[in-house]
Protein backbone atom coordinates (compact mmCIF):
# COMPACT_ATOMS: atom_id res chain seq x y z
CA UNK A 1 0.00 0.00 0.00
CA UNK A 2 1.30 3.45 -0.93
CA UNK A 3 2.20 6.09 1.64
CA UNK A 4 -0.23 8.97 1.07
CA UNK A 5 1.14 12.52 1.11
CA UNK A 6 -1.20 15.54 1.11
CA UNK A 7 0.29 18.89 0.09
CA UNK A 8 -1.82 21.61 1.71
CA UNK A 9 -1.46 25.24 0.72
CA UNK A 10 -2.08 28.21 -1.51
CA UNK A 11 -1.02 29.08 -5.07
CA UNK A 12 2.59 28.11 -4.31
CA UNK A 13 1.41 24.56 -3.60
CA UNK A 14 -1.06 24.65 -6.48
CA UNK A 15 1.82 25.50 -8.84
CA UNK A 16 0.97 28.99 -10.09
CA UNK A 17 3.87 30.30 -12.15
CA UNK A 18 4.61 27.03 -13.93
CA UNK A 19 2.91 24.22 -15.83
CA UNK A 20 1.15 21.69 -13.57
CA UNK A 21 3.74 18.96 -14.10
CA UNK A 22 6.37 21.25 -12.59
CA UNK A 23 4.49 22.19 -9.42
CA UNK A 24 6.32 21.27 -6.24
CA UNK A 25 3.89 18.39 -5.39
CA UNK A 26 4.43 16.85 -8.86
CA UNK A 27 8.21 17.19 -8.56
CA UNK A 28 8.01 15.89 -4.98
CA UNK A 29 6.24 12.75 -6.18
CA UNK A 30 9.00 12.10 -8.70
CA UNK A 31 11.70 12.61 -6.05
CA UNK A 32 10.27 10.42 -3.29
CA UNK A 33 9.30 7.54 -5.54
CA UNK A 34 6.48 5.28 -6.59
CA UNK A 35 5.78 3.95 -3.09
CA UNK A 36 4.27 7.37 -2.34
CA UNK A 37 1.01 8.86 -3.62
CA UNK A 38 1.16 12.68 -3.56
CA UNK A 39 -2.01 14.77 -3.61
CA UNK A 40 -1.97 18.48 -4.46
CA UNK A 41 -4.53 20.33 -2.35
CA UNK A 42 -3.27 23.84 -3.07
CA UNK A 43 -5.74 26.61 -3.86
CA UNK A 44 -4.71 30.01 -5.14
CA UNK A 45 -5.29 32.88 -2.72
CA UNK A 46 -5.95 30.69 0.33
CA UNK A 47 -5.20 32.00 3.81
CA UNK A 48 -4.43 30.21 7.04
CA UNK A 49 -6.58 32.83 8.74
CA UNK A 50 -10.12 31.57 9.13
CA UNK A 51 -11.15 35.25 9.03
CA UNK A 52 -9.09 35.98 5.90
CA UNK A 53 -10.49 36.83 2.48
CA UNK A 54 -10.18 33.20 1.29
CA UNK A 55 -9.85 30.84 4.28
CA UNK A 56 -8.34 27.49 3.34
CA UNK A 57 -10.73 25.83 5.79
CA UNK A 58 -13.70 26.98 3.66
CA UNK A 59 -12.39 25.69 0.31
CA UNK A 60 -13.32 22.33 -1.29
CA UNK A 61 -9.61 21.36 -1.19
CA UNK A 62 -9.78 21.44 2.62
CA UNK A 63 -12.44 18.74 2.74
CA UNK A 64 -10.66 16.73 0.03
CA UNK A 65 -7.32 16.72 1.87
CA UNK A 66 -9.01 15.62 5.09
CA UNK A 67 -10.88 12.88 3.21
CA UNK A 68 -7.56 11.57 1.84
CA UNK A 69 -6.60 10.61 5.44
CA UNK A 70 -2.98 10.97 4.37
CA UNK A 71 -0.06 9.45 6.24
CA UNK A 72 1.93 12.67 5.72
CA UNK A 73 0.68 16.25 5.49
CA UNK A 74 2.86 19.08 4.18
CA UNK A 75 1.33 22.42 5.17
CA UNK A 76 2.48 25.58 3.37
CA UNK A 77 0.21 28.53 4.21
CA UNK A 78 0.75 32.07 5.45
CA UNK A 79 1.78 34.03 2.37
CA UNK A 80 -1.66 35.47 1.52
CA UNK A 81 -2.24 36.18 5.20
CA UNK A 82 0.33 39.01 4.96
CA UNK A 83 -1.89 41.14 2.73
CA UNK A 84 -2.82 44.19 4.86
CA UNK A 85 -6.58 43.48 4.80
CA UNK A 86 -5.90 39.95 6.08
CA UNK A 87 -3.08 40.72 8.51
CA UNK A 88 -5.29 43.28 10.26
CA UNK A 89 -6.73 40.10 11.86
CA UNK A 90 -3.35 38.64 12.79
CA UNK A 91 -4.56 37.69 16.29
CA UNK A 92 -6.46 34.89 14.59
CA UNK A 93 -3.44 33.45 12.75
CA UNK A 94 -2.12 31.10 15.43
CA UNK A 95 -5.60 29.86 16.48
CA UNK A 96 -6.37 29.25 12.79
CA UNK A 97 -3.14 27.26 12.36
CA UNK A 98 -3.89 25.20 15.45
CA UNK A 99 -7.45 24.53 14.22
CA UNK A 100 -6.13 23.31 10.85
CA UNK A 101 -3.67 20.96 12.55
CA UNK A 102 -6.39 19.69 14.88
CA UNK A 103 -8.61 18.89 11.88
CA UNK A 104 -5.74 16.98 10.25
CA UNK A 105 -5.04 15.02 13.45
CA UNK A 106 -8.75 14.22 13.73
CA UNK A 107 -8.80 12.95 10.13
CA UNK A 108 -5.82 10.68 10.76
CA UNK A 109 -4.37 10.65 14.29
CA UNK A 110 -1.36 8.65 13.02
CA UNK A 111 -0.40 11.22 10.39
CA UNK A 112 2.93 13.04 10.40
CA UNK A 113 2.70 16.76 9.70
CA UNK A 114 5.46 18.94 8.29
CA UNK A 115 4.90 22.66 8.78
CA UNK A 116 6.58 24.75 6.09
CA UNK A 117 7.82 28.29 6.55
CA UNK A 118 6.65 30.40 3.57
CA UNK A 119 9.09 31.45 0.90
CA UNK A 120 10.28 35.08 0.71
CA UNK A 121 8.50 37.72 -1.36
CA UNK A 122 10.92 39.66 -3.60
CA UNK A 123 10.32 42.33 -2.36
CA UNK A 124 6.55 42.08 -2.65
CA UNK A 125 3.70 41.75 -5.12
CA UNK A 126 -0.07 41.20 -4.87
CA UNK A 127 0.10 43.16 -1.54
CA UNK A 128 2.11 40.29 -0.02
CA UNK A 129 4.64 41.64 2.46
CA UNK A 130 8.01 39.96 2.96
CA UNK A 131 8.68 41.78 6.21
CA UNK A 132 5.46 40.37 7.69
CA UNK A 133 6.38 36.86 6.44
CA UNK A 134 9.84 37.11 8.01
CA UNK A 135 9.12 38.95 11.28
CA UNK A 136 5.59 37.83 12.17
CA UNK A 137 4.28 34.80 10.24
CA UNK A 138 7.44 32.71 10.58
CA UNK A 139 7.81 33.26 14.36
CA UNK A 140 4.14 32.32 14.84
CA UNK A 141 4.57 29.16 12.76
CA UNK A 142 7.67 28.26 14.78
CA UNK A 143 5.60 28.65 17.99
CA UNK A 144 2.89 26.38 16.58
CA UNK A 145 5.45 23.77 15.49
CA UNK A 146 7.08 23.80 18.92
CA UNK A 147 3.76 23.46 20.74
CA UNK A 148 2.61 20.61 18.51
CA UNK A 149 6.06 18.95 18.21
CA UNK A 150 6.07 19.25 14.42
CA UNK A 151 9.04 19.29 12.10
CA UNK A 152 9.57 22.55 10.25
CA UNK A 153 10.63 22.71 6.61
CA UNK A 154 12.31 26.11 6.27
CA UNK A 155 11.42 27.11 2.72
CA UNK A 156 12.20 30.74 3.50
CA UNK A 157 15.89 29.86 3.83
CA UNK A 158 15.73 27.61 0.74
CA UNK A 159 14.80 30.57 -1.50
CA UNK A 160 16.26 33.47 0.48
CA UNK A 161 18.39 35.63 -1.82
CA UNK A 162 17.29 33.60 -4.86
CA UNK A 163 14.88 36.06 -6.48
CA UNK A 164 15.78 34.76 -9.95
CA UNK A 165 13.72 31.65 -9.11
CA UNK A 166 10.68 33.80 -8.22
CA UNK A 167 10.04 35.90 -11.35
CA UNK A 168 6.76 37.56 -10.27
CA UNK A 169 8.19 38.14 -6.75
CA UNK A 170 5.79 35.62 -5.13
CA UNK A 171 5.46 32.43 -7.24
CA UNK A 172 8.50 30.29 -8.06
CA UNK A 173 9.35 29.11 -11.56
CA UNK A 174 9.96 25.42 -12.26
CA UNK A 175 13.53 25.66 -10.90
CA UNK A 176 12.26 27.35 -7.74
CA UNK A 177 9.63 24.66 -7.26
CA UNK A 178 12.38 22.08 -7.68
CA UNK A 179 14.26 23.61 -4.73
CA UNK A 180 11.07 23.46 -2.66
CA UNK A 181 10.38 19.84 -3.64
CA UNK A 182 13.94 18.81 -2.76
CA UNK A 183 13.65 20.36 0.71
CA UNK A 184 10.27 18.72 1.35
CA UNK A 185 11.46 15.36 -0.04
CA UNK A 186 14.49 15.47 2.24
CA UNK A 187 12.30 16.07 5.28
CA UNK A 188 9.86 13.29 4.33
CA UNK A 189 12.55 10.73 3.56
CA UNK A 190 14.38 11.49 6.82
CA UNK A 191 11.13 11.11 8.75
CA UNK A 192 9.79 7.91 7.16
Amino acid sequence: MKVKVACVGDSITQGVGTIGERSYPKQLGALIGSEFEVGNFGISGATMLRGGDKPYSQQPEYQAMLAMKADIYVVLLGTNDTKPHNWSQKKGFKPSALALLEAIFNANPASKIFLCLPIPAFPANFEITDEVIRTEVIPLLREVAEEKHLEIVDLYSVLEGKGKFVPDKVHPNAAGYKLISKAVAGAILRGV
